[in-house]
């Protein structure tokens, strides 16, 4: 019989364990109030209340507590014959507070003090008539980005994760310039000298190294190079900015030799790290001339047709560097990567190139500086 009355109970105690798990699951978690008031503000052309409504609307956003609507605190403080003109103190705020029937009141300033913005604020707890937490950050004068400065405040008071790089962005005098630190500045710009060598690889090395007397130029492999960067930003939001850059070079000077060039090229550099990765073509004059290869020996199509009017040359006639032919107009292209380093306000950008060629490919490095930003 017990068997009989055991069964019926397990049902119905396996039907009421869904019930009970799900009446726990919905039951609202119960947020603490609280209320913002009046935010001091000095050196802003936003008043207190405006101060205060950015606040309010900061604190609401993070979701741990239930802010007091403006309007309802507006009711009450007229209902109640409140008078918020200079409540900033504890005491003033706890009176309020209580009147208002919350859990806790946030107060604060946000101050331009010489070159530096200082957002002070505290969260006082009601119920024990004492400051439970309280932030004081400083930042750079960068007054266009006070409700971003009020955001961090209240995430770093709050024990919330901040974008460390928002916060060096907005804090610290020497970190990469972007839209944020240098609102009405193109971002990190790394105009200026630009210095470094340039290495030789392939058929192109022996040409080099030949006497001048067989059309080589009689030179080592290895060059010295200098010359000028002018770049120009096309977009400049967010982690990244996209750029065109334009670099006249003279190569060859520490062997007698000018050897001009221009690259323009196609970029993206961050402006977190100062990483960047450019490309595009690179126009450069040659001494060239045409000829062919006779039992391995170069012959210059000029000296055959002297030699020989009426005979064709005996192999295929092509074009190579040869310092007894014509300067001529030739292209490449040239793929580049690099990262700008800072030392206070002065960039000094390292970046190393490839230049792909049929003859023989060219590596290099070169380094510069600005004092720009």
């Amino acid at each position: 019989m017990r068997k009989y009355i055991f069964m019926p109970a397990i049902f119905i105690i396996a039907l009421l364990i869904p019930v009970f798990a799900f009446s726990q699951t919905t039951t609202p978690v119960l947020k603490e109030k609280v209320g913002v008031l009046y935010i001091d503000s000095r050196g802003f052309s936003l008043d207190p209340v405006q101060m205060g409504n950015l606040t309010r609307l900061e604190l609401d956003k993070t979701g741990m507590y239930e802010v007091l609507d403006k309007y309802d605190v507006e009711y009450l403080v007229e209902k109640e014959g409140l008078k918020l003109e200079n409540c900033y103190g504890k005491i003033c705020l706890v009176e309020t507070g209580k009147k208002l029937r919350a859990d806790k009141m946030l107060t604060g300033s946000v101050e331009l003090l010489g070159e530096r913005v200082v957002i002070s604020f505290r969260l006082i707890d009601i119920g024990t008539e004492s400051v439970e937490k309280s932030q004081v950050m400083e930042f750079l004068n960068l007054r266009p980005q006070v409700q971003l400065m009020i955001e961090l405040t209240i995430r770093q008071m709050l024990g919330l994760p901040n974008d460390q790089n928002l916060v060096n962005k907005l804090t610290k005098a020497d970190d990469y310039e972007s839209a944020l630190n240098l609102p009405e500045k193109a971002k990190l710009n790394l105009s200026g000298p630009r210095m470094g060598m340039t290495i030789f690889s392939g058929d192109v090395v022996r040409r080099l190294q030949d006497p001048e007397r067989t059309g080589g130029l009689n030179v080592r492999p290895v060059m010295f190079q200098f010359g000028y960067q002018f770049e120009t930003t096309y977009l400049n939001q967010g982690g990244l900015q996209a750029l065109f850059e334009f670099i006249p070079i003279i190569t060859g000077l520490d062997q007698g030799q000018i050897l001009p060039s221009l690259s323009i090229l196609h970029g993206v550099r961050s402006n977190k790290n100062g990483f960047e990765f450019a490309f595009g073509p690179i126009l450069y004059v040659n001494t060239e001339a045409e000829g062919f290869y006779n039992n391995g020996a170069w012959t210059r199509l000029t000296e055959w047709e002297k030699d020989f009017p009426n005979i064709d040359p005996p192999a295929e006639v092509s074009r190579r560097l040869d310092s007894r032919g014509t300067p001529r107009l030739t292209s490449s292209f040239v793929f580049a990567f690099g990262k700008s380093f800072k030392s206070g306000k002065m960039n000094i950008p390292i970046n190393a190139f490839f230049i792909p060629n049929k003859a023989g490919h060219r590596f290099g490095i070169s380094v510069g500086f600005n004092g720009r930003g």
